[in-house]
């Protein structure tokens, strides 16, 4: 307890050294909200995680996130924000429609808000929620890639950034579960979040991934996707997939280079593995797709005069 109290002596003037130093909230200096590129096109968003600290000790913690769960389809919902931007954008990654007053509610306790509602791709399992968050959010914009072929306020491409505040999702193309698969990345930089967190869908699932018998799958297009595009981040790279049936939350990019059951394999022997699953024919895709194609209900029904 002495050794403890002596550390906190010395500990505390170099904290106050530190909070003297650091910049006002009001400084013109502060960092602003900057939209989102496309090589030279831009396109604004908004990023976060909580838990996790990025920048600056000065700046402090940017970023809040929440994983959140829609059980009939076992799907995760992620929400994002920058909480050290004065408006607290905000963006929902995969909503669904059936959860979507949960999540709108949680949103508005954290007092964030939302600008994008954005789709890894064009969901066979459920109807996403982004039509109906922009009939309660008018404002909100939906986001999905152009590949996909469907309605939306944006559509995204190989590359792109997506920023909130001083943070940004990358976007890659990881198709072979659907055509139009994407994965989002936090932005690699000093002032982005570390570890990195990749949002996979249905192409990176744990220790597994997704299916590739509709919507234009294809297990060789897959394969290439992961190895190319998501096995090559940093090893620390926390891994979000858009399902889990076995309680499973989140993984790494060492883990499933090591463990995962399908993608250790040689590209021939994962093609095998994924021309014998014989699964069962997804019992809300006649429903759930021609719905998604259109981003749920896309767009707000008109105004009674």
């Amino acid at each position: 307890m002495v050794a403890l109290l002596r550390s906190c002596r010395r500990l505390i003037p170099h904290l106050s050294a530190c909070a003297a130093a650091a910049p006002s909230s009001s400084s013109s200096c502060a960092p602003r909200a900057r939209p989102i590129s496309r090589g030279l096109r831009l396109l604004p968003v908004v990023l976060a995680m909580a838990g996790y600290s990025s920048g600056s000790a000065a700046e402090g913690r940017r970023l809040l996130f929440r994983q959140l769960f829609e059980k009939e389809s076992s799907t995760y919902t992620y929400l994002l924000a920058d909480v050290g931007d004065p408006e607290k954008p905000a963006v929902l990654i995969d909503p669904v429609d059936r959860t979507v007053d949960r999540d709108l509610n949680l949103i508005k306790e954290l007092g964030l808000k939302l600008v994008y509602a954005m789709n890894t791709h064009v969901h066979a399992d459920h109807v996403t929620g982004t039509g109906l968050i922009k009939t309660k959010l008018p404002g909100v914009k939906s986001v999905i890639a152009k590949v996909s072929k469907a309605k939306a306020d944006h559509f995204i491409e190989h590359g792109d950034k997506i920023y909130f505040g001083n943070l940004f999702l990358e976007v890659r193309s990881t198709p072979g579960h659907t055509a139009g698969c994407v994965t989002y990345v936090t932005g690699e930089g000093d002032d982005q979040p570390s570890p990195r967190m990749a949002f996979t869908g249905d192409a990176l699932l744990i220790r597994a991934c997704g299916r590739t018998d509709f919507q234009g799958g294809s297990s060789d297009e897959l394969y290439e996707s992961v190895h190319s595009q998501i096995f090559t981040l940093p090893k620390d790279t926390l891994l979000y997939p858009g399902h889990d049936y076995k309680g499973f939350t989140v993984s790494t990019v060492e883990e499933e280079v090591a463990y995962n059951a399908r993608l250790t394999k040689d590209k021939e022997t994962f093609k095998k593995i994924m021309d014998n699953l014989n699964l069962a024919y997804p019992k809300m895709i006649d429903v759930a797709v021609p719905a998604n194609l259109l981003c749920g209900i896309q767009d707000p029904p008109p105004s009674k005069v």
